[in-house]
């Protein structure tokens, strides 16, 4: 039940024990030492159409400012007409792109009016796609051996003990394969991030930053306001996660919020193979003892679950999510398999983006181990109670998740953020989102004193992808700095 669904989001593992990572708690102020940080200059490239990329050099460890060095990858569309500043975007995960979501907003129809006035800079956390170095714990044959491996549907004793030493070894993989090992994945985690994103502030130029985060972004977001409140122009939170809340809530919270976008697919479906959440039960189950054709490959009861997750994230998928199980229901899983395939970010060739690996590393040192094994009973039978579509193919019989057994400590904890000085935050929250149910926005937004924008929809995330409402409100904000009325709905 360890499985990650590693995209652009804090995922519900298909796991006894998960939740979005926990709000780091607010480092220290900048020392005097980090002046060669701050102060340096990036070298920018050309990297595509009217875009740059550089790299940020930040210290690996920000207790050793004068030990090894690491590099943070950044991309930038140059503003167009009168320039405000950066405005700064992160995707969420933790393992998504920031660069890639950069250049992929810098084509966006919507984001025209942002980008006259901002340059818009993405950046990598560090560990994460072009940030260097990354992040790295199985090979891409190794993922795929782990995706088809049925050792999660092993309820027995002998079979969580084996589930026990496997994620024991993922931990050491990650040592092992990822540069600097141990040290790098115990500065891997948002406190250190932040610390990265307030060095980038600086060397940008900015007095002040702008800050658009998305899902596990609305993390770091939080999290730069505590430690950095003074240094905040404007923050738009988009997918919100509660860092206050804990494990076990997070978890709960989650897997309902996937069982309430099912439900309302299918009763947008009502096709005979996935019109209820027990039809949809009698389609997957059977996958546990007989995983289906996909081409080369097979479809798992477990892939089946991500691939349907992936399915659920943005109503515009639910054609082709419908279409993917009707070919399950006809014996065919190859549909279903990429929608797998494109949640775990895994390319036609086979090659991983790193983004799993990446989810693993700050996950486990961004929350407190949780190795009480009838805290983990209860959130299991809490999350099933919730989410009935999860049911089967993962273990009644609790297993600990990764990261009680994770080669290094936590540096961060649950906490309700507090960020006295802060300039109000705009938080937009779906009130059908899967990943970040809606309720987490309401609760960051009160945490923060914000404004809450709440939209009317079934997605994770709106802002800039379409809904005229919702653009406007955000473009507006993060121009002239002025949020939307208290109560503003979409």
């Amino acid at each position: 039940m360890r499985r990650a669904v590693a995209a652009l989001a804090p995922v519900l593992l298909l796991a006894a024990c998960t939740s979005a990572p926990a709000l780091a708690p607010p480092p220290p102020a900048p020392a005097p030492d980090l002046g060669k940080f701050t102060g340096q200059t990036l070298t920018w490239t050309p990297c595509g159409d009217a875009l740059d990329c550089a790299h940020l050099t930040v210290p690996l460890d920000y207790a050793k400012p004068s030990g090894e060095t690491v590099r943070v990858g950044l991309l930038r569309h140059k503003a167009a007409k009168q320039r405000i500043g950066s405005l700064v975007v992160n995707p969420g995960g933790p393992g998504g792109s920031g660069t890639a979501t950069a250049a992929s907003l810098a084509k966006t129809p919507a984001a025209a009016p942002l980008l006259d006035r901002f340059d818009l800079v993405g950046f990598d956390p560090r560990g994460v796609g072009t940030s260097e170095p990354r992040i790295t714990c199985r090979t891409d044959a190794e993922q795929d051996a782990d995706r088809a491996s049925d050792i999660e549907s092993d309820s027995s004793l002998d079979g969580v003990k084996k589930q026990l030493a496997e994620t024991t070894a993922y931990g050491a993989k990650c040592v092992e394969a990822t540069k600097y090992g141990r040290e790098f994945l115990a500065n891997a985690g948002t406190r250190d991030v932040v610390r990265d994103l307030d060095v980038l502030r600086a060397v940008l130029g900015d007095r002040k930053l702008t800050y658009l985060g998305y899902s596990y972004g609305t993390q770091i977001g939080a999290a730069y306001a505590e430690a950095y409140p003074r240094n905040v122009r404007a923050l738009l939170l988009d997918g919100a996660v509660d860092p206050a809340q804990s494990l076990v809530d997070s978890l709960v919270t989650q897997a309902a919020g996937f069982q309430d976008a099912l439900t309302e697919f299918t009763r947008w479906c009502a096709c005979p193979f996935a019109g209820s959440t027990e039809a949809f039960q009698r389609l997957v189950r059977p996958l546990i003892a007989k995983p289906l054709p996909a081409g080369a490959r097979k479809l798992s009861f477990e892939d089946a679950i991500t691939g349907t997750f992936g399915g659920l994230y943005a109503r515009g998928d639910w054609p082709a999510l419908k279409a993917a199980l009707a070919q399950v229901a006809q014996g065919n899983g190859r549909a279903l398999l990429a929608f797998a395939d494109g949640y775990y970010q895994r390319d036609p060739e086979g090659r991983y983006s790193g983004a799993i690996d990446a989810y693993f590393a700050v996950r486990c040192v961004d929350h407190q181990r949780v190795t009480d094994r009838a805290a983990i009973d209860r959130a299991h039978g809490e999350m099933l109670a919730g989410a009935p579509f999860l049911t089967g193919g993962t273990p009644d019989t609790s297993e600990l998740d990764i990261c009680s057994t994770w080669p290094v400590p936590p540096t961060s904890a649950e906490h309700p953020p507090r960020a006295p000085g802060l300039p109000k935050p705009l938080v937009v929250s779906t009130t059908h989102d899967p990943a970040t149910p809606y309720r987490q926005g309401v609760d960051l937004a009160k945490d923060l004193d914000g404004v809450l924008l709440t939209y009317e929809g079934v997605q994770h995330t709106v802002f800039l992808q379409g809904n005229a409402c919702v653009d406007r409100a955000g473009v507006a904000y993060l121009v002239d700095g002025t949020p939307p009325p208290a109560g503003t709905r979409c």
